[in-house]
């Protein structure tokens, strides 16, 4: 019973954190102090509770260094002109009748070269969402919705996404072997989200002028030339040959510099202070609020969410306190499939972590040792994860996955039924596993 307490409390914690915009270090640690406390008063010591928190927080460390880089990374694309040419050019591409398709696409891409759903929702995304609102379209959940969904298609592929990397570090995998699978798993979704969208966007049309009033600033801002997308092309280059990824990202990140220096006339001050505390706009404009984010010191803080997340899950992990959900995913997999169960866990961490971090952090610790037992290597439980824990996170309302692009676009929870590649995904997954290139994962009964 006292477990329960826990968790309801560090529930609301984490839900009052992520409604007032609290950071979320404070709930977090709040939660492993009640924990520690509920596991002292059964008897644990101290210093095996700080241990196991230990041992969690250390899966954590090889994270970070990615974390950092791609923060840095963003910055730099910011300053140098990637990010705002990808809008710039993005948006020149807009027809009318196909604008929500665009939406999703274009966020898609940038997504997937940015490799963070908060960075593509905050650049191409809002740029999108103010031309929407502006040329008076009546359904903006749509817009949103798909904007969304767009910003997790990176968020799940991209080999510069934290979840990813998060993902593979658990599970003792490899990226680029869980990337190809995650491709091939999303072939299916990604062609009903497609062919949804672009029946909404028939249905649906934006009447809006060639060059918006958006595009016009960032090119009187910046200077725009084909050379300006170099590090995005650089990055998806050598992340096709399977380059480390670490290296990957600095040498897009050096490029990037470069470009800043030389054809945007930033000073190395400058680029230091873009590097440190992230790239912002010093002209008033609408910019101000569309163009900016990376940096190392707001990197610093996920990183601070993610290892107090990891740290929870080791406390909760090594004194076995949810090993009550655990003999019920194995009830719930005769019943129907392992698949299904880790779905429902994911949407029951993600309502209860409020972060896409514990969401797949809690999941991955409830099924692993089921996937285990029946006979699933590591692999196939990082893409069931990808599947399942990545994609379903932002469908939870107070969930930050979802809440904080749906804040940055100013819209609210009813983008969510519009957001259909982040059902589709589980769906098509549950139902064909075996057509998209996945290992079966129906469950075998127990003996």
């Amino acid at each position: 019973m006292d477990i329960v307490f826990g968790l309801l409390a560090a529930f609301a914690l984490l839900l009052i954190s992520a409604l007032q915009g609290i950071a979320l270090v404070w709930p977090l640690a709040g939660a492993i102090a009640l924990f520690i406390l509920i596991h002292l008063h059964r008897g644990y010591g101290l210093l095996t509770l700080l241990r196991f928190c230990w041992q969690g927080a250390r899966q954590s460390w090889p994270v970070f260094s990615i974390l950092l880089l791609i923060g840095a990374l963003m910055s730099s694309w910011l300053a140098g002109g990637t990010v705002p040419a990808l809008v710039y050019y993005g948006t020149q591409l807009i027809a009318p009748h196909y604008f929500v398709l665009s939406a999703f696409i274009l966020t898609a891409l940038v997504s997937t070269l940015l490799g963070t759903s908060f960075g593509a929702a905050g650049t191409i995304g809002l740029a999108l969402m103010i031309m929407a609102r502006s040329s008076g379209m009546p359904q903006l959940n749509l817009v949103a919705g798909a904007i969304i969904a767009g910003a997790y298609v990176g968020d799940r592929c991209s080999p510069l996404s934290s979840s990813a990397h998060l993902i593979a570090t658990v599970t003792d995998t490899r990226i680029y072997q869980n990337l190809k699978q995650m491709l091939l798993t999303s072939l299916l979704p990604l062609s009903l989200t497609l062919l949804t969208y672009g029946i909404f966007s028939w249905f649906y049309p934006l009447e809006i002028s060639q060059q918006s009033d958006i595009s016009r600033q960032i090119a009187a801002t910046f200077d725009l030339h084909g050379v300006t997308l170099v590090p995005a092309l650089l990055v998806l280059a050598l992340a096709a040959i399977r380059v480390n990824v670490k290296l990957t990202i600095s040498l897009g990140w050096g490029v990037a510099v470069i470009l800043a220096i030389g054809l945007q006339h930033y000073s190395l001050t400058d680029i230091l202070r873009f590097t440190l505390w992230g790239f912002r706009l010093e002209s008033s404009s609408e910019l101000d609020s569309i163009l900016l984010g990376g940096g190392l010191w707001p990197m610093l803080k996920v990183c601070a969410v993610v290892l107090l997340s990891t740290a929870l899950s080791g406390l909760l992990s090594n004194t076995h306190s949810l090993d009550r959900v655990g003999r019920w995913l194995r009830i719930a997999q005769q019943q129907r499939t392992l698949f299904a169960g880790t779905t429902l866990i994911s949407l029951l961490s993600g309502a209860f972590g409020c972060t896409q971090t514990i969401t797949i952090l809690l999941t991955h610790q409830l099924v692993s040792r089921q996937y285990k037992q029946q006979g699933h290597n590591a692999q196939q439980v990082a893409i069931d994860l990808e599947n399942t824990a990545v994609v379903l996170a932002p469908m939870i309302p107070w969930n930050i996955a979802g809440l904080v692009p749906a804040t940055l676009l100013m819209a609210g929870p009813g983008f969510i039924p519009f957001a259909v590649y982040l059902y589709l995904v589980p769906l098509c997954n549950w139902l064909w596993p075996a057509r998209l290139g996945s290992v079966p994962v129906l469950a075998t009964v127990q003996k």
